[in-house]
């Protein structure tokens, strides 16, 4: 089963990069993907053989996010794709069956694709505004979860689903209770002067239903 918590990674360096990746590992996160747009290939390909390394180190999922290339290059855990990148059926067929494929979603008809497509996973959002993305889709609050997962329900998709985009602690109960499997967060954790707390706080409430 997929770790409940992906920390999505932050940092205009890489230096700054594994920092907070490093922190957030430290503090007991378990899947991280790497995001660091607008750069230099070298640079983006230097970043990500440091978190492999990193993320075997903690045993934890190491996912990059948009290259695809990239990510069967050194042999990532996976890719997440957004929605105007590769198409899902594409990465399939590159990364083969034993790599997880994770997906962008707006909308129902968005999941039902990436679904027929082979997806993993899928990061539905955003929840609310979030200044760490640009080119935001309309916001879904929680009443568009709780609208799309019923209609995954209702059509019989078993496939988890994170909620993404500005996502705090006090949002966590309501948007579990939509059916949602986790959360996709960043900046919460990026800037949490607590981290290891803040990352316990989450787990506890993203698990508390869940009979280990």
């Amino acid at each position: 089963m997929y770790s409940k918590l992906q920390y999505i990674s932050q940092g205009e360096t890489i230096e700054t990069q594994l920092y907070n990746i490093h922190q957030a590992l430290n503090a007991g996160c378990t899947w991280v993907q790497m995001r660091f747009k607008n750069q230099t290939a070298k640079d983006t390909f230097t970043l990500a053989e440091a978190v492999k390394l990193l993320c075997e180190e903690y045993l934890a999922t190491f996912i990059v996010n948009d290259d695809l290339h990239l990510a069967e290059q050194i042999a990532a855990d996976g890719v997440h794709l957004g929605l105007t990148d590769t198409k899902i059926d594409e990465a399939r067929a590159l990364l083969g069956s034993t790599k997880i494929i994770g997906g962008t979603a707006n909308t129902f008809e968005d999941i039902q694709n990436h679904v027929q497509n082979g997806c993993d996973y899928i990061g539905l959002g955003p929840f609310r505004f979030t200044a760490t993305k640009e080119k935001l889709s309309p916001i879904l609050g929680l009443s568009g979860y709780f609208d799309i997962l019923q209609k995954i329900k209702k059509n019989k998709i078993e496939i988890p689903v994170y909620a993404i985009g500005g996502i705090t602690l006090r949002d966590l109960n309501p948007l579990m209770e939509t059916g949602i499997h986790g959360i996709a967060v960043s900046g919460i954790i990026t800037e949490s002067l607590e981290k290891e707390k803040l990352v316990q706080q989450l787990k506890e409430k993203l698990y508390a239903n869940v009979i280990v």
